[in-house]
């Protein structure tokens, strides 16, 4: 008898909410170099609460790594080795919490409450000088965060809030790449990456390349301008839905 995929997805109607998700993060992620997570793990979430963390960290790569090849003349690549190594160890720490909280009613709650964090981290307007330490402070924090819920970006996005757009924009991606990865390996070893999310994201996966094609036009108008109002509302919506329907 012929193995059928379907059998491993959720519903048709909760499928096409996961990906319009995806579109919208990796839209935001591609225009600011952050919020992929943000977007995407709040709403999967909610519809889709058995395909999460692992479908949203397999997608959240192919969104980071693609919106990091477009751009990578502009990454600030002396950042790359303190932020990487600081992103490895918080992922290591994560995974063993992981094995406590994912697939229980925890979850959903961290989940909100990290999207919650996120948008306050953006919105507090805090200037950090990017130093090798606080660039391994903010790499530790955003493998635990993005390992455990998919949201690794906001450390870093705090840290590169005053910098040029499109090297903000580089160097994030390539942190949020490089730290789903990582994050993905971390899970892989706790045994927490199952098939039915392998099946989602594969699923899901072709509308990363298409919507990064399809926004590149837009690229050069938002490096002058800004989406953060409405990636930052959006995600608090979902995570606010996310934590009534959780509590």
């Amino acid at each position: 008898m012929a193995f059928d995929i379907t059998q491993l997805l959720p519903p048709l109607l909760p499928w096409l909410v996961c990906a319009l998700a995806v579109i919208c993060g990796t839209v935001i992620q591609k225009l600011a170099g952050a919020g992929f997570g943000m977007i995407a793990a709040p709403t999967m979430t909610i519809v889709a609460p058995e395909w999460v963390p692992g479908t949203i960290l397999l997608l959240g790569m192919l969104s980071g790594v693609g919106s990091f090849l477009g751009t990578r003349d502009a990454v600030v690549r002396a950042d790359l080795p303190p932020g990487f190594a600081g992103r490895l160890l918080g992922a290591v720490f994560a995974a063993f919490i992981a094995t406590a909280v994912v697939g229980t009613a925890l979850l959903p709650v961290i989940i909100a409450l990290v999207v919650l964090l996120a948008v306050a981290l953006t919105l507090a307007g805090l200037s950090i000088a990017i130093t090798p330490k606080t660039l391994f402070g903010a790499g530790v924090a955003a493998g635990v965060m993005g390992t455990l819920t998919g949201i690794g970006a906001p450390p870093m996005a705090l840290l590169y809030s005053g910098v040029e757009a499109r090297r903000s924009a580089a160097t994030q991606n390539a942190f949020f790449g490089f730290g789903m990865i990582v994050s993905i390996g971390a899970l892989a070893l706790a045994g927490l990456m199952r098939a039915p999310q392998i099946a989602l994201a594969a699923s899901l996966g072709p509308l990363v390349p298409l919507t990064l094609l399809a926004v590149r036009p837009l690229v050069a108008r938002f490096e002058r301008g800004s989406i953060r109002p409405w990636a930052l509302g959006l995600a608090t919506l979902s995570a606010l839905v996310l934590l009534m329907k959780a509590l």
